[in-house]
């Protein structure tokens, strides 16, 4: 017999620990990869391809992971479905079908997601005046509702892209109006991650401020500048590249702009002292260890989208680094993080100076992000306003 079945003390790996409904999520994961290319390989190189390879085990990982997720990715997926055999092969049937006129066509499902990340701001203040539970989880109801909502519009605008022209088709991540759909959507999501892991809603208003403010901005470039319209992508922008290279980058963003909500939290937690809604607020020491973190996380992604894009500029301009205005911003903010986590990690600085620091940098990667687009030009000129 063996003995091994019946040792106390051997622990179960990895795979033995997952249960049934991970199992079943893993090969809906794989069922869903599988449907995409029996459907669009045609239109799919081989890198293209490899990165649907990667993507079909690291979301299913994602997913066993943070079971939330598991949720979020079959509503975003059976929306996206809907509304993309809504669509069948006719763009223009999007204003004559209810549902894809008032919900789920591209546009009528980013103004959903607009509307309720406003609306979870104020619930979010709502609940942490007052201290009512159910207000905090309306807050959090509304933000994942915003997240598919948004997720769901850049899907089903993907295809709209492709039902527009073959020539004309990519993935909606190649201008200011959709990568500021990407940041709202990466940065919620990564707040919902960090509030059901220590299980506080507080720091809910704070964050949805940042993506409150990039609503803001998306309406104004939306109805100012007509920017919602799809257009074919440059020459450069068209490669397999993209497709990895700015959702790392955004990751990286997102995680940023969360670690310095964070900061601002901290400086006003240690300055107010413990009234009534600073009591609501985490403890000082959950907060420093949630800043570090999610600096930690950002930087990590920024430092793979850095040396992507590096990647990506020698195939497209014949050379690894030309330091470009963006360019150059961009190693800025990579040197900012990078000395954040050397003092954090080798000095043992921790505290309001961090969370100062970590409140600057936000500004300096505002600025990479968006000011090299409004002041500066240069190579990277997709995105002006």
């Amino acid at each position: 017999m063996d003995n091994t079945l019946h040792n106390p003390y051997q622990q179960p790996s990895y795979f033995q620990l997952r249960t049934s409904y991970d199992w079943l999520w893993a090969g809906l994961v794989f069922a869903g990869a599988a449907y995409v290319f029996a459907q669009y390989h045609a239109l799919m190189d081989g890198y293209e391809l490899a990165i649907l390879a990667g993507v079909a085990p690291l979301l299913a990982w994602l997913g066993w992971s943070w079971p939330a997720l598991q949720r979020f990715s079959l509503i975003v997926a059976a929306f996206s479905l809907l509304a993309i055999t809504q669509y069948g092969a006719d763009l223009a049937v999007g204003e004559a079908k209810f549902l894809l006129k008032y919900l789920f066509a591209s546009q009528s499902a980013i103004m959903w997601m607009s509307a309720l990340y406003v609306m979870a701001t104020v619930t979010y203040f709502g609940f942490l005046f007052s201290g009512r539970e159910f207000v905090g989880k309306v807050g959090s109801a509304l933000t994942w509702s915003a997240t598919v909502m948004g997720l769901t519009g850049l899907m089903v605008r993907w295809r709209e892209s492709y039902l527009m022209g073959a020539d004309i088709g990519h993935i909606p991540v190649s201008n200011l109006y959709e990568v500021f759909i990407l940041f709202s959507i990466i940065t919620a999501l990564l707040y919902l991650h960090y509030e059901q892991h220590y299980k506080t809603r507080s720091l809910g208003a704070f964050v949805l401020l940042v993506i409150s403010a990039a609503i803001g901005f998306l309406l104004w470039y939306t109805f100012d500048r007509h920017a919602e319209g799809i257009q074919p992508l440059v020459p450069a922008l068209n490669s397999y590249w993209m497709k990895i290279h700015v959702p790392a980058n955004f990751v990286g963003y997102g995680a940023f702009s969360l670690a310095a909500m964070i900061g601002v939290v901290y400086v006003l937690k240690s300055r107010a002292g413990n009234g009534p809604i600073m009591a609501r607020l985490p403890d000082l020491r959950l907060l420093d260890d949630l800043m570090y973190k999610a600096i930690a996380l950002g930087f990590a992604f920024f430092t793979l989208a850095t040396i992507l894009g590096a990647l990506w500029a020698a195939e497209a301009w014949g050379g690894y680094w030309s330091w470009d205005p963006k360019e150059t911003w961009a190693l800025i903010v990579w040197l900012n993080y990078a000395a954040w986590l050397h003092m954090r990690l080798t000095k043992g600085w921790n505290g309001k100076p961090m969370a100062w620091w970590a409140i600057i940098g936000f500004f300096v990667t505002l600025f990479a992000f968006l000011g090299v687009n409004m002041f500066l030009s240069g190579l990277h000129s997709y995105g002006e306003l």
